[in-house]
């Protein structure tokens, strides 16, 4: 029996980390309702007892069951019978085993029937559902949705469909349609108020929207008349049960095949305003997608991770000119590269994580009392990391699972071009990941402020000070003192390219070197998290830095040499032809 949980220690390394503390202590309101509810926890050591159980049932489903669904899923496919979608069998069979296990709503509130997780051991078994099958991560992760919902819409709202997703059933977001893609100012679907019926209708067309025809939908639509921009869009809530909506067609897609991506037809489709009108697409989807992006960045460590594993058991086993091909320097060289991106992408991933759940918690509990200026304070710090650290996963990650595909496909030579491996499905699951919920050039431009007002360079400069502590660090096989070296070496690097492009006050120039500033910024500051990890558990990580930190010296010094060749008045004679 495989357990993607107990097969991966890193994952518990992460779990374990000091800030878990105040999280929990957060996100049980100090253990409150211990007397009160028998699945409560009662104190630190027990809720983290929960969350390993919890996270080793949902690693033997992903082992056991998800994993040995994906290729028959990958093959049958979804389809459309009468209007709605019909999942894959192994799909449905997942799904079923998810709900029998309680895993469904794992991050909402335990009087709202959830598991009352935070985010961080949440996103864990994201991670694993995603090594299993990226496709049906995204039926099972609901896409951040049910969080949204949660934070925006009514009591009654919430007492109406939260405990339905705790029970198992699936949400969308319905954002996308032909003429509004990444630009979802230009979202035309119309919502009008029936007076008669006192609810609201949705007519029009969505396309693109992953589990189209789900149970419940977030709908993004224009509310107020003769207006053309963001300002006149709302967040709808959608019933299945309502009728009104039928799936045109499902599209056909290069991966992630049992995720059904659907054009949908509203008519007269009956729904409610989830939060403030005007406000749908200014404040509602800006926090719906930053939470989706954070899945997505689980969902391409999840991808890393399957690669990884794939290439490392075929180079293990398949023997060339009377040797195994990991004892070939070309392929244990791409595989310990594989490795280290797994390892900072996924030290990144739960970085963030912690952030968002430190803020996310404080913001919940502003709802029913009033913060005390430290906890303001604190709130304001998390939500402001979590804001800049969130386009670096994202667009890092999601680069990091495409490259690790091709690499597995590589190692395995002609036989990974052929579908009897699972490298082959792996590689075309992961392409998607650095184009849905933002592009990589989109977290470029949604990160690129943290560049040039300078919280990237000062979140370095608090690593290398946290970092200091390490210096006594007894019998380390890291040579600390020789890392700390060219950390300050590629802080020097990255603090002078990003001062030269902001001193020219020059907006192409700075638009032409962007993606390599984001660059920069986001693989220093994850080789800081895996020195971090690397001292304090070296037997996991220590290898890890060692080739991360050849591989970021080589990174930074092409992004440098970039900017540095890339001068304002070259780019503007460029921008002329």
């Amino acid at each position: 029996m495989a357990n993607f949980y107990t097969d991966t220690p890193e994952l518990k390394f992460h779990l374990n980390h000091p800030l878990m503390k105040r999280i929990v202590a957060l996100k049980e309101r100090n253990f409150s309702d211990k007397d009160s509810c028998p699945y409560a926890p009662k104190d630190f050591e027990d809720a983290m007892d929960n969350y390993n159980r919890v996270l080793e049932i949902a690693g033997e489903i992903c082992g056991d069951v998800i994993a040995e669904n994906a290729k028959d899923v990958d093959i049958e496919k979804p389809h459309v019978v009468d209007g709605h979608v019909v999942y894959a069998s192994g799909t449905s069979k997942n799904l079923e085993a998810c709900r029998n296990a309680g895993l469904m709503g794992m991050s909402m509130p335990r009087n709202l029937d959830g598991l009352n997780f935070p985010i961080t051991p949440y996103l864990m078994a994201a991670d694993m559902v995603s090594r299993a099958d990226a496709g049906f991560e995204n039926l099972w992760g609901l896409q951040d949705c049910a969080e949204t919902l949660y934070e925006f819409g009514t009591d009654e709202q919430r007492k109406k469909y939260v405990p339905r997703v705790c029970a198992g059933e699936t949400m969308s977001m319905d954002l996308t349609e032909p003429d509004a893609g990444s630009d979802l100012q230009a979202v035309m679907l119309k919502a009008t108020f029936d007076e008669k019926e006192n609810c609201w209708r949705l007519n029009g067309v969505k396309r693109f929207i992953t589990n189209g025809d789900s149970h419940i939908h977030l709908v993004l639509a224009r509310s107020e008349e003769h207006t053309h921009d963001g300002r006149g869009l709302s967040m709808f809530i959608y019933d299945k049960n309502n009728g009104g909506v039928k799936v045109r067609r499902i599209e056909d897609k290069m991966g992630i095949k049992g995720s059904p991506t659907c054009e949908l037809v509203f008519k007269d489709a009956k729904a409610e305003l989830c939060g403030d009108r005007r406000l749908g697409l200014i404040k509602y989807v800006m926090a719906l997608m930053n939470g989706a992006r954070l899945g997505i960045t689980a969902q391409a460590v999840g991808i890393e991770e399957a690669a990884y594993r794939e290439a490392l058991a075929y180079a293990r086993d398949r023997k060339q000119f009377g040797k195994a091909i990991i004892n070939m320097a070309p392929v244990s060289q791409i595989l310990s590269v594989m490795k280290a991106k797994l390892d900072a992408s996924r030290t990144l991933l739960y970085e963030t994580c912690r952030y968002v759940d430190i803020y996310k918690v404080l913001q919940d509990i502003s709802r029913e009392r009033k913060l005390t200026p430290e906890e303001r304070k604190e709130m304001k710090k998390y939500s402001r990391m979590a804001d800049s650290f969130t386009p670096l996963g994202k667009g890092i990650a999601s680069e990091y699972a495409n490259q690790s595909a091709y690499d597995a496909i590589q190692i395995h030579g002609g036989s990974g071009f052929m579908k009897d491996y699972a490298c082959e499905r792996i590689y075309r699951d992961a392409r998607i990941t650095s184009i849905y919920e933002g592009t990589t050039q989109l977290q470029v431009v949604a990160a690129i402020r943290y560049v040039t007002n300078g919280t990237y360079l000062k979140k370095m400069e608090e690593m290398m000070e946290s970092a200091k502590e390490f210096a006594s660090t007894p019998d380390s096989p890291i040579n600390i003192e020789n890392a700390m070296k060219n950390l300050a070496g590629l802080h020097d690097k990255y603090a002078k390219a990003t001062e030269k492009v902001v001193e020219s006050k020059d907006q192409e120039y700075l638009d032409l070197c962007s993606r390599s500033l984001v660059d920069m910024a986001g693989q220093i500051i994850m080789l800081h998290l895996l020195f971090r990890d690397a001292v304090k558990a070296p037997e996991l990580f220590a290898n890890s830095f060692k080739v991360y930190l050849r591989f970021v010296q080589g990174e930074v010094a092409k992004a440098y040499a970039f900017v540095e060749s890339s001068q304002p008045e070259v780019v503007a004679e460029y921008m002329k032809k």
